[in-house]
């Protein structure tokens, strides 16, 4: 990167005149601003964001807050991260992680320091106590997930309701008339926001529409094989013809694993269909049908909230939901037609 000697030095100016030129602390020409800004473009220079504070201006950083904890699923959340960290840069912004595991106190930092432009909250909670504190500060916010208590907020996420139904009703739809759920370790449906949004719609939906239908957990602090294979099991005896898995790619290597071992083939002897799983499914042994949780489309829909909250128009509260799609790859059948090819 450029330094301001460098931009000073190809402006034919002084390093004081690029300094003011460029944090309008004091008046510049015209012709001159002009000139050492597309030499600072060309030579990719940035004042850095210290300067830019003390100049009253924006520091082009958002806050990041996504607390990990001993439960916390590394991998699925990074995705998150990075995805943020991608949009945020092409709209000219880095992140600051905020990882405390109790996230008000990073989020309180940066409000008071003046630090980020906006925040940008990840894993939210039920009852997250990031609520308040971003009733309470100046600076924009933005959750990527939706609490229970959401009035006066912006929220940006998969419509996991409508995923849930999403579904059933395609289960339904082919016939199924008993349906199971593996989902999320048990701790989850306490601590985020969307796992029991997931749980609440399939049931209603499944009840709605008829169904007999089961759910169990993947375990209780973290996927656990046995207890998957346990909920496996039972769905088994109790007669599903339909498994609808929601959890990370640990959860569904155990349960086609479980299924080959049984002798049960994907897609011949019984139908399963992923819901909102967010790593590649090219992954797994066996390519499933799946309404995918996409990190990019929540987060660059979030950074694009947090840069219109910073321009001239107020941003209004609202909770914004992205649709779900369904992409086939012929693991749901008719019961029939899994009868007739097994």
């Amino acid at each position: 990167m450029a330094k301001i000697s460098e931009v000073a030095k190809a402006a034919g100016v002084s390093i004081s005149t690029v300094s003011y030129a460029l944090s309008g602390k004091r008046p510049v020409s015209p012709d001159t601003r002009r000139r050492i800004e597309d030499v600072a473009r060309e030579l990719g220079y940035e004042p850095n964001a210290g300067a830019r504070m003390l100049a009253g201006s924006r520091t082009h950083i958002f806050a990041l807050t996504e607390p990990l904890r001993v439960d916390t699923h590394a991998p699925t959340h990074m995705a998150f991260v990075l995805a943020t960290a991608v949009a945020a840069r092409r709209q000219g912004y880095d992140i600051l992680l905020l990882t405390d595991e109790q996230a008000s106190a990073g989020m309180r930092r940066v409000a008071a320091s003046d630090l980020a432009d906006a925040v940008l909250v990840l894993d939210v909670a039920p009852d997250d106590e990031r609520v308040a504190i971003a009733r309470s500060i100046a600076i924009p916010t933005i959750f990527i997930g939706i609490p229970n208590d959401h009035e006066g907020l912006v929220c940006v996420d998969l419509d996991f309701e409508a995923a849930a139904r999403m579904a059933v009703d395609r289960v339904a739809d082919a016939g199924h008339r008993r349906v199971a759920m593996i989902g999320q370790p048990a701790v989850a449906y306490r601590r985020s926001n969307f796992p029991p949004r997931v749980r609440t719609a399939y049931e209603a939906r499944a009840q709605t529409r008829g169904l007999a239908h089961s759910f169990g957990a993947s375990g209780e602090l973290q996927m656990e094989a046995h207890a998957v294979r346990a909920e496996l099991t039972a769905a088994l005896e109790q007669g599903a013809t339909a498994l609808l898995l929601h959890g990370a790619d640990d959860m569904h290597v155990v349960v086609l694993a479980e299924l080959a071992a049984r002798g049960l083939e994907v897609g011949r002897d019984i139908s399963v269909l992923s819901v909102a799983a967010s790593f590649d499914m090219a992954l797994l042994p066996v390519a499933l049908d799946t309404i995918p949780l996409i990190p990019q489309a929540s987060c660059e829909r979030a950074v694009e909230l947090a840069v219109q909250a910073l321009g001239p128009d107020r941003l209004q509260p609202a909770v914004h939901l992205i649709d779900p799609l369904y992409v086939a790859a012929g693991t749901v059948l008719a019961p029939a037609a899994l009868a007739e090819r097994a």
